[in-house]
């Protein structure tokens, strides 16, 4: 079998996939060591028995809804290549709307003190680290087993920047941040969407938060007073649906300039405001 004949027969049977081109290409290229360019450039090449076999494993997995990422234990966020697995929280495009958020309040050349809550694979404070390299940042998550994935992804591209602690939200934090930004759950339990897709694959705990998918939220923002500095500002994802509600809590609890920006998709997705109690 050619490249292009098993790239025909996976986009078959991922019909009704959004992606089967882009997921069947990945996941081929996973199996060759190669770029997708390669299966452009050479569609004829005969693959070898266990590369097909490899390929058609894969395919059939991706066909139950097993997430690409997952699959070959990478994703890319902000172009940079980080490990997950299923400890680990998908980095999804629209984080980086957060994260150019973030940037856009952090000083080139000026050493601030940065907190992530809710790290997953170190995604965010990955990016940060290796965008304002002078920051000093420190990425929380609850579960150990994440944490140890987070490292690994900042050892390997030698941010050395970066404490990882495990903490539920502030509970083993110390000191005070100038920037807080956070990924927090933010899906109500009952959202049907929990049942599809990527999501249903991914760690619960990074998902869900109650029964409004605000309960997260309500605990940064009524903590954050006690680790923020004055004028610090505090930066939320949050659902398509919860802006005005986070901007509730933002207000009542010190802080002013609030402010939403949406997503790629133009969905209100990330807001945040600057601590002027």
């Amino acid at each position: 079998m050619t490249i292009s004949e098993a790239l025909d027969q996976a986009r078959s049977q991922l019909t009704g996939f959004d992606s089967a081109r882009l997921d069947a290409e990945v996941l081929l290229c996973h199996v060759l060591g190669s770029d997708r360019s390669r299966l452009y450039a050479y569609p004829e090449i005969t693959l070898q028995s266990g590369q097909q076999s490899a390929f058609e494993r894969l395919i059939d997995q991706r066909q139950t809804g097993y997430p690409v990422a997952y699959l070959i234990g990478k994703k890319e966020f902000w172009s940079i290549e980080l490990t997950v697995n299923q400890d680990t929280l998908i980095p999804r495009p629209d984080t980086e709307c957060l994260l150019e958020s973030a940037l856009h309040r952090i000083p080139l050349n000026h050493p601030r003190r940065i907190a992530d809550l809710g790290s997953g694979s170190g995604a965010i404070a990955i990016a940060i680290a290796s965008e304002r390299p002078c920051c000093r940042i420190v990425a929380t998550d609850i579960n150990e087993s994440t944490l140890a994935i987070a490292r690994g992804n900042a050892k390997r591209l030698q941010l050395n920047q970066i404490d990882f602690i495990q903490s539920n939200w502030f509970t083993n934090m110390k000191g005070r941040f100038d920037v807080i930004v956070s990924n927090p759950p933010y899906i109500s339990e009952n959202d049907p969407h929990l049942l599809s897709g990527d999501i249903k694959y991914e760690p619960a705990s990074a998902l869900i938060a109650g029964p409004d998918g605000l309960d997260a939220i309500r605990v940064i923002c009524q903590q954050a007073k006690n680790f923020i500095n004055l004028q610090g500002w505090l930066l939320l994802e949050h659902g398509y649906d919860q802006a005005v509600s986070v901007h509730k809590l933002l207000q009542e609890n010190g802080f002013t300039g609030i402010f939403t920006r949406s997503d790629y998709a133009g969905h209100e997705r990330v807001s945040g405001g600057q601590f002027k109690p």
